[in-house]
């Protein structure tokens, strides 16, 4: 049985430790099941490895005991604390998770370009997202087979309308359209296989909001919501 992208995707977020207690209990599970994809997960776990030796170790304030122990002495009111606390710690873990997920997956392309491979890079990301901290989007593409799959991260599409993506490159003139896009499931399309492995690469992948069912004319409606390039991520 061989891995399918969205099995390998899932293995990346895996080792990133970016899925959910349920989504990563399944795959735990799986992957005891699964050779193939026990092998994904610890070639993830080998590619974003040399990322722990570009963290420095943070030491905490000196002060920040003495801080605490005076809030627990102070007798502060204990309900109304964790409720602003875990609001908070929602807020700061989606960010965090966000962004060490595009930073992960930028640090893959350059490392995987600085140690010197021979081959052609075959598989390709993007995080179609409005700034770092807003990813809406993860796209893959394989560039032999030119299959694209579009995954959402934190997407959700407004009443009665629907996301759209496109490919944009210079030779093409204007934008061109890859369909519509779920925002709550993974999409995959074959329309990438009219283009050119130099245009796929070095395009630039846009998402705008048309009417439901994708955009009357042709063309966007719109500026784009989400944007992205492609990044290589595998031989």
């Amino acid at each position: 049985m061989s891995l399918t992208p969205e099995d390998d995707f899932a293995a990346g977020e895996f080792a990133l430790g970016t899925l959910d207690a349920a989504e990563r209990a399944t795959i735990a599970a799986r992957r005891q099941r699964e050779p193939e994809l026990d092998a994904a997960i610890r070639a993830w776990e080998a590619r974003l490895a040399p990322l722990n030796e570009a963290i420095a170790e943070v030491a905490p304030p000196p002060d920040l005991l003495a801080k605490i122990e005076a809030r627990i002495d102070a007798g502060a009111p204990v309900g109304a604390d964790v409720a602003s606390l875990q609001t908070r710690l929602g807020r700061w873990r989606a960010a965090a998770v966000a962004a060490m997920s595009l930073a992960a997956m930028l640090a893959i392309g350059v490392f995987v370009r600085e140690t010197g491979r021979t081959n052609a890079p075959h598989e390709f990301v993007a995080v179609l997202q409005k700034s770092a901290d807003s990813p809406a989007f993860a796209v893959s593409v394989n560039i032999d087979t030119r299959e694209l799959v579009v995954r959402p991260v934190a997407a959700t599409a407004p009443a009665g309308k629907s996301y759209e993506l496109w490919i944009i490159a210079d030779k093409l003139g204007k934008p061109r359209s890859l369909g519509v896009i779920d925002a709550a499931a993974i999409t995959r399309n074959p329309k990438l296989g009219a283009y050119d492995s130099a245009t796929v690469e070095g395009a630039t992948y846009a998402v705008t909001v048309e009417p439901e069912g994708g955009s009357p004319t042709g063309d966007p409606s719109g500026a784009p919501v989400f944007v992205g390039k492609l990044i290589p991520v595998g031989p």
